[in-house]
């Protein structure tokens, strides 16, 4: 099924991010918690990708028996940066055969060994050049917001300007990178809707359920903490059961605000912990009907 079709329904929904693994070895076991994800009949699963491409036969096998063997939709990532068009190329032929109908277009992460490169002979520089390619494939085109601001954009403006570029390109939906201060995303998604961005945008949600995620969340993101969390981490952070829970909490917490103030979809980054993802279901189950 094509998320554009699930993600119109005003009913609420809740689906989650998995990642594949980066080696044969580690196959199994995140096999497991990936079905058991699946188990919990989520509105649908995303699979990441790996930086240029290095775990992209596990991205298509596993989103593939996602939909298989749990009739979940899915959506496959896809990045392009530094790549060449013909080996995207081979990777939407990949798709295809494999029965994907949603991919999450990405720019993807610069490569460290080609950071002083000059990028304007690259195939894909940007991901709505990727996005300009899938359209003319029948996809159904995700692509990625942020809240906060892209790290690379001078301003919130020209930021925006070149998310409406790639809705324009054929993104049907959107969605942002993990926040963890709701109001953030209300005021995103009111200057968006003065663009005229009027897709649908799923929001990202991280429980940070150890003090270890913080710092890295905030790297990977450059993603505002809020005192309020600080505080969570300076009470809990050194029991990890504690703060396991009060991380899942927060978690929950948001969600409920989201849903409450008509944010209909939340995607939850995972992180591959198929007792995170139950806990939350779990705490929502009255509210998502389940």
């Amino acid at each position: 099924m094509k998320l554009n079709e699930v993600l119109k329904n005003d009913t609420l929904s809740l689906s989650f991010e998995v990642f594949p693994p980066k080696t044969d070895a580690s196959f199994d076991s995140v096999e497991s918690a990936v079905h058991e994800i699946a188990a919990l009949k989520p509105a649908f699963m995303s699979v990441t990708y790996g930086a240029g491409g290095g775990t992209s036969q596990y991205t298509l096998e596993i989103a593939k028996r996602i939909k298989q063997d749990h009739g979940v939709p899915t959506l496959a990532h896809l990045t392009c940066v530094s790549s060449t068009r013909q080996s995207v190329k081979e990777r939407i032929e990949a798709m295809k055969a494999a029965g994907i109908e949603n991919v999450m277009a990405l720019r993807g992460d610069l490569p460290q060994d080609r950071l002083g490169e000059d990028r304007s002979a690259w195939d894909y520089r940007y991901a709505v050049d990727l996005i300009r390619e899938l359209k003319e494939q029948g996809f159904c085109i995700g692509g990625a917001c942020y809240p906060e601001i892209h790290p690379e954009s001078p301003n919130q403006k020209e930021d925006i300007k070149r998310l409406k570029e790639k809705v324009d390109a054929g993104c049907e939906f959107l969605t942002t990178q993990m926040f963890f201060d709701n109001n953030l995303l209300y005021n995103f998604l009111y200057k968006i809707r003065e663009a005229g961005i009027t897709v649908p945008v799923v929001a990202g949600i991280m429980p940070i359920t150890n003090a270890n995620q913080v710092e890295r969340a905030v790297t990977l993101s450059g993603s505002f903490i809020p005192q309020r969390f600080k505080s969570l981490v300076d009470k809990f952070g050194n029991d990890p059961s504690s703060m396991k829970q009060a991380g899942i909490a927060y978690a929950t917490d948001q969600i409920i605000d989201l849903f409450a103030n008509n944010v209909t979809n939340v995607h939850v980054y995972s992180m591959n912990k198929p007792d995170v993802a139950k806990k939350i279901q779990g705490n929502l189950s009255d509210i998502l009907g389940k």
